[in-house]
């Protein structure tokens, strides 16, 4: 089932609702008094501002609405549409906090079905147009049995956000979320990076960070070679011009000088690697395969800090 948005025609009525409602006290409402019975449905991993507006234009479909939330579980999602972020039991917990929900209904079905609509009352089933395959395999729309029957709110998806697009974001930017949590605390085995892979980015992020430093400097010597230019009563360009000269070949030969570093320290981490695997190999008499010692000699080939960053992502 996908995220949704809703944009409903706020003039229907329900054809049928309420007409079960039998009642002839005076104290007690009219059927056209209560609420509409809205269903909305969905997986709703890492809950987000799309999900939140699908739900608030659910809610507003009919003056008098109740909203009810189906959400599956982690078994069906994980069958029909693959591995969540979340778990079943927080996503039920995002969508109680969300204000527009009046109730949520957890193991929702992937495929809705006459029963499950008299069992919860629902008079209606709100959600955006595109079909969803059900589970049969036949490429049918889960949403083809409300549709069938007039009862189904079609509604409008928010452009710009999904939970694809969310991970694909941190997908993206892999590395500086490693290094991030690293520096959080986290393992580099909670992370599922290996010994290498762990050194190579605490090694490039380095780089980084030096580089950052130089360029500040850079500028700063820049604007106090100016100050000086002005006050000696010298040409300005040509203060310029030479400061310029003196900054490029300091940082060409810093360059060099990192770049050289940090080809001696994947050499050193290679050597200590490789001779941890020979004395396993002598004491054991095969390799024990440990992660601890991984190394992929074509894979953990050492980057300077934009070569890294591009080769990483053209490997994805």
């Amino acid at each position: 089932m996908g995220e949704s948005d809703v944009a409903i025609d706020k003039c229907a009525t329900p054809s049928n609702t309420k007409n079960d409602v039998v009642n002839n006290s005076t104290d007690s409402p009219s059927p056209s008094d209560l609420p509409v019975r809205v269903y909305a449905d969905g997986i709703y991993d890492l809950f987000h501002f799309g999900h939140a507006r699908s739900l608030e234009q659910a809610k507003k479909s009919f003056p008098n609405t109740y909203l009810l939330v189906g959400c599956c579980n982690d078994e069906t999602t994980h069958k029909y549409k693959g591995k969540t972020v979340m778990t079943e039991d927080e996503r039920y917990e995002s969508l109680r906090h969300c204000k527009w929900v009046d109730e949520v209904i957890p193991d929702a079905p992937w495929v809705i079905n006459q029963e499950f609509l008299d069992k919860h009352n629902i008079d209606f089933v709100a959600h955006d147009s595109l079909p969803y395959a059900d589970a049969s395999g036949a490429a049918q729309d889960v949403y083809e049995f409300v549709k069938a029957v007039g009862r189904f709110k079609e509604t409008q998806r928010t452009d710009g956000i999904s939970t694809s697009d969310i991970i694909m974001r941190i997908v993206k930017d892999y590395n500086q979320y490693v290094m991030r949590n690293l520096d959080r605390g986290y393992s580099r085995k909670e992370l599922n990076v290996s010994y290498v892979k762990e050194k190579r980015l605490r090694v490039n992020m380095s780089l980084k960070k030096l580089q950052e430093k130089v360029k500040e400097q850079q500028e700063k010597v820049g604007e106090k070679i100016q100050t000086v230019a002005k006050t000696a009563g010298m040409n300005r360009d040509t203060w310029v011009e030479n400061a310029d000269r003196w900054v490029v070949g300091f940082l060409e030969m810093f360059e060099e000088r990192c770049h050289k570093m940090g080809t001696a320290i994947r050499d050193r981490i290679q050597e200590s690697l490789r001779g941890q695997q020979a004395r396993g190999l002598l004491l054991d008499g095969h390799d024990n395969g440990d992660e601890e010692y991984y190394y992929d000699d074509e894979e953990e080939e050492y980057y300077d800090d934009e070569e890294y960053y591009e080769s990483d992502e053209k490997k994805k």
